[in-house]
């Protein structure tokens, strides 16, 4: 069919009610039971690959998928390589908070299937990686330490795979980050922080962006918030 055509023709199933436009050149069938065309999809998440690939399910989302908070967090945070020129989009009336990474960044991914739809979620440790990197994408630093030290307790928790995962996301902040945050758990585990130590970057960097620094911890060279004490 001719494009035209085509686009009428899905304007009219849109009318009757058949169709849903999510974005241009983007439809969604109404089931028969729905009672509304405002929320067609079961799980939002189904989106991802069709607007957002390559990228993937990450940050608070991720997060409460691997069960490492209670939180509930309005909106879906993506981590996507397409650019981004708006950093929240409504889909569905579902608000899709995206981030902008390299091509080189995605990976420590699963598949999870929706139906027989498959999205991409970052994988418990990448997780931690990611909001390390970003505590923004976590929720703020307080949230990120909460999340790690429940991925600390739970059976994923693979501190040799973490360290990995840091050395192939390249991003120095992580190692100071993760460093003093695991010098401050209940349980410090001194070999990890060891490797953190072995592999900090020079220059001081914020242990979050979003607060005023605070006072300078030399040995994570990390910028801290009042309040925030560490551990040896």
């Amino acid at each position: 069919m001719a494009p035209t055509d085509v686009a009428k023709l899905l304007a009219r199933w849109v009318g009757q009610g058949w169709l849903v436009r999510i974005r241009r050149g983007l439809y969604a069938s109404v089931p028969l039971e729905a009672t509304s065309s405002e929320q067609v999809l079961s799980n939002p998440w189904v989106l991802v690959e069709q607007v957002f690939a390559p990228g993937y399910v990450g940050g608070w989302s991720a997060a409460e998928h691997w069960n490492l908070t209670e939180q509930i967090f309005r909106g879906i945070c993506v981590l996507t390589a397409r650019p981004v020129r708006r950093k929240q989009q409504i889909l569905q009336g579902v608000t899709f908070v995206v981030r902008h990474i390299q091509p080189k960044a995605i990976f420590g991914t699963r598949t999870v299937w929706e139906g027989k739809k498959k999205v991409q979620v970052s994988d418990p440790h990448k997780t931690i990686i990611d909001v390390l990197g970003d505590p923004s994408l976590g929720g703020g630093i307080t949230h990120v330490e909460a999340c790690l030290r429940e991925y600390l307790d739970s059976s994923n928790a693979d501190l040799k795979t973490l360290i990995a995962y840091g050395d192939r996301l390249k991003n120095g902040a992580v190692f100071k980050r993760l460093g003093f945050l695991l010098s401050r758990s209940p349980k410090p585990d001194r070999a990890a922080i060891d490797a953190c130590t072995q592999r900090l970057s020079k220059g001081n960097a914020k242990l979050d962006p979003a607060l005023p620094g605070g006072r300078l911890m030399t040995r994570w060279r990390l910028w801290v918030p009042r309040g925030w004490g560490g551990r040896s």
